[in-house]
């Protein structure tokens, strides 16, 4: 069988990734350090150090499915209550997350999705909600239940028993940690897109 050509975009550490089977996954990051512990969970994926969004506009065309997870602190509800009682400076929402989705959904023939968390505001684009999270993509999303509802506490658990991050250079290993989507849900959403015939979004 064929292997599907994956690129995974945002990588962190490949929370998401981490059930895949027959892919050919090329991961991006920005971070070398985060990059450098992804390489070392899967080697046999190619990692690139660069901007995900550039890349993403240079190299769409290449691949069969594409996973973007855009930054998401400027979507927030923290973000925005911490703003509100002055704990954080106000700042625009990062609208590259809905530049993503639109190049993906009128131009891209694979399948794709995007992921981030569920905003503080009415999303401009309606997505599907998972946990805190919101999917956006090209199949249709079935539900799922998951041991931890959180999209990311069953991931902190899972990678502190199977992974010693201490001997990496970390600044927050626990964000680090909880930036990962749970791998059952990775895999769930994964399967989603090749059971499901491909829909435009409205």
């Amino acid at each position: 069988m064929k292997k599907l050509k994956v690129l995974n975009l945002y990588a962190g550490i490949g929370g998401n990734r981490k059930l895949w089977e027959n892919v050919e996954v090329t991961a991006v990051e920005n971070n070398p350090e985060i990059a450098k512990i992804y390489q070392d969970f899967f080697p046999e994926d190619k990692v690139i150090v660069a901007d995900a969004h550039q890349y993403l506009l240079d190299h769409y065309k290449e691949f069969d499915f594409i996973w973007t997870s855009p930054p998401c602190p400027t979507h927030s509800k923290i973000r925005e209550a911490g703003a509100k009682n002055g704990q954080y400076p106000v700042k625009y929402a990062d609208m590259r997350l809905y530049q993503e989705i639109i190049l993906l959904d009128r131009f891209f023939k694979g399948k794709w999705v995007v992921e981030n968390v569920e905003p503080y505001y009415i999303p401009l684009i309606k997505g599907k909600v998972v946990g805190r999270h919101l999917f956006w993509g090209n199949f249709v999303i079935n539900k799922i239940k998951v041991e931890c509802d959180s999209i990311n506490k069953g991931t902190m658990k899972l990678f502190r028993k199977k992974a010693d991050l201490s001997k990496y250079n970390l600044d927050n290993e626990r964000k680090v940690l909880r930036n990962c989507v749970n791998p059952k849900i990775g895999l769930h959403i994964f399967n989603c897109a090749f059971k499901e015939k491909q829909t435009r979004l409205e």
